[in-house]
C-alpha cells in the first residue's frame, strides 16, 4: 500500500505539454535554420569586421565552426521538448526548461554586431530565425516558471493522496487535489 503523494494532470497539463511540443518544433526549425543557412563564414566574417577583430578572415572558420556546434545542441535540446507531446517526465521537464532559459539569453548573449551582420547581409530575415526562437524561448520560459510556481510541480501537475492511504483520525478522504 502506497502512501505518498502522486501526481495528476490538471486541465492546464495538455495546454502546457502541447504548448512546450508546438514551441518545440518551431524552435528546433528556427535553430535549424539560423544555424544552417544564416550563418556562414561571410556572416561571422562581417560580425568580427564591424566589431573590430584584427584578422577576421583567419578567425572566422573556427568562430563559424563553434557557433554552429553550440546551434546543434540548441536543435537537440529543441527537438527534445517535442516528447512533452507524448510524456509529462520530470527529467524532460527540466531540460526543456534549460534549454529554453538559456535560449531565452540569446538577446543578451549574442554580440549586437552578429545582428548587424546578419540584417546587413540577408535583411530582416536574417534576423528572423534568432528572434523568434530567442523570443519564444524567453517566453515559454516564462509560462513554464509560472506553471511550476501555480503548481509547484512540474508539468502543472497536482499531487494527490491515493485513496488506499491512511487517513489521519478526522481527517476527511477528500484530499484529491490537495497540495503538500
Amino acid at each position: 500500500m502506497s502512501t505518498g503523494t502522486q501526481l495528476v494532470a490538471t486541465s492546464i497539463t495538455p495546454k502546457l505539454r502541447l504548448t512546450v511540443g508546438v514551441c518545440s518544433v518551431i524552435f528546433t526549425v528556427g535553430t535549424a535554420v539560423h544555424n544552417f543557412a544564416i550563418i556562414n563564414n561571410k556572416l561571422v566574417e562581417m560580425m568580427m569586421q564591424i566589431s573590430g577583430s584584427a584578422d577576421p578572415a583567419a578567425s572566422a572558420p573556427g568562430f563559424t565552426s563553434g557557433l554552429r556546434i553550440v546551434g546543434c545542441l540548441y536543435i537537440l535540446g529543441n527537438a527534445a521538448g517535442i516528447l512533452a507531446l507524448r510524456s509529462r517526465s520530470r527529467a524532460l521537464w527540466w531540460v526543456v526548461l534549460a534549454v529554453n532559459c538559456t535560449q531565452g539569453l540569446g538577446f543578451w548573449a549574442i554580440p549586437p554586431s552578429m545582428w548587424d551582420a546578419a540584417a546587413d547581409l540577408y535583411g530582416t530575415w536574417g534576423i528572423v530565425p534568432s528572434a523568434v526562437t530567442d523570443g519564444g524561448a524567453l517566453l515559454l520560459t516564462v509560462v513554464m516558471v509560472l506553471a511550476m510556481v501555480k503548481y509547484r510541480t512540474t508539468w502543472a501537475q497536482q499531487h494527490t493522496v491515493p485513496t488506499d492511504a491512511p487517513q489521519a483520525p478526522g481527517s476527511s478522504s477528500a484530499t484529491a487535489g490537495s497540495r503538500r
